[in-house]
């Protein structure tokens, strides 16, 4: 499912994120940015060993709500942005942390002249996060984003299964007519 934003895409797909041809990709990383398993395992391994080597060689970790950026390795993608998402609590703190992930992610697709990225659903696997919530959160983020930001072309949802994508989709059909 597409929908236009301004003059960006934004793309809901289901599938592998580390197959994706856009210029960057998003990883779902821990704190740490130690690798792990889910989408950052995935990532990981089908990046190969210089993510993980250029992650320890520049960064000291990354906090919550926060992103960094490393090449892709192996990937078709140019660049790997690490954001990592709340593990979710319940707090009323969760929903800015998990929309500050994507917007920071935004921010450095904008400084480094990224014009197409693809996100997994941040949060809502081993952390938890209730993919309803989160969907609902990183669609309306991205789109505020969009609507200042036209030097960014697209964003691509990219969800690894069936029941995911349909949450994603409800709720970009959902936000669409609000437009």
């Amino acid at each position: 499912m597409k929908a236009t934003i301004h003059q960006s895409t934004l793309e809901i797909v289901q599938g592998d994120i580390t197959r994706q041809e856009t210029e960057a990709i998003g990883n779902a990383a821990n704190a740490a940015l130690a690798g792990g398993g889910g989408v950052d395992g995935a990532i990981h391994r089908a990046g190969g060993p210089s993510l993980m080597s250029e992650l320890k060689a520049n960064y000291k970790g990354c906090p919550t709500g926060s992103a960094v950026i490393t090449g892709g390795g192996n990937l078709e993608a140019k660049y790997v942005i690490h954001a990592v998402g709340p593990r979710y609590s319940g707090s009323p703190k969760d929903p800015g942390f998990l929309s500050s992930a994507y917007r920071k992610s935004l921010e450095l697709c904008t400084q480094n002249k990224i014009a197409s990225v693809a996100f997994p659903s941040i949060s809502t696997g081993i952390y938890g996060y209730p993919v309803e919530e989160a969907s609902r959160l990183a669609l309306k983020t991205v789109m505020d984003y969009l609507k200042d930001h036209p030097e960014i072309k697209l964003v691509r949802f990219v969800l690894f299964d069936s029941n995911t994508y349909q949450v994603y989709e409800e709720g970009l059909k959902e936000l669409t007519k609000v437009q």
